[in-house]
């Protein structure tokens, strides 16, 4: 299976359990690797036959600026479920990436990684 990656994917939301979360905010990153056979829009050069990453970038924003959440594992199921409405991809990974989350010790990143196929 071929991959399209999208990496870094940025975006404002108001998810999380805690109130100031949904109130105030904080930026989220998403990283998206589509799975899907691309020989049939590389044989054609036809964009019809592949994923249309721009969109799939565009509905991945829209999810994280939506409706708020209170956990990051429902945002990025939300995020592979949008992924797989299009017709070529078969598998999508997804990261999303909470860097501002509220945690008490110095830390980088927090994350959350699904993989998610058609049945």
């Amino acid at each position: 299976m071929d991959r399209v990656a999208l990496r870094g994917l940025r975006a404002r939301g108001h998810h999380g359990v805690f109130p100031h979360e949904r109130e105030e905010g904080q930026t989220f990153v998403v990283d998206v690797v589509l799975g899907l056979d691309t020989r049939p829009a590389a044989a054609t050069d036809d964009l019809t036959r592949t994923v249309h990453y721009g969109v799939v970038a565009e509905e991945v924003v829209e999810l994280v600026r939506g409706e708020p959440v209170a956990l990051i594992e429902t945002l990025a199921e939300r995020i592979a479920e949008r992924c797989l409405r299009h017709a070529p991809v078969r598998e999508v990974e997804v990261v999303v990436h909470k860097p501002e989350a509220p945690v008490t010790v110095p830390f980088e990143d927090v994350t959350i990684t699904i993989t998610r196929s058609r049945a």
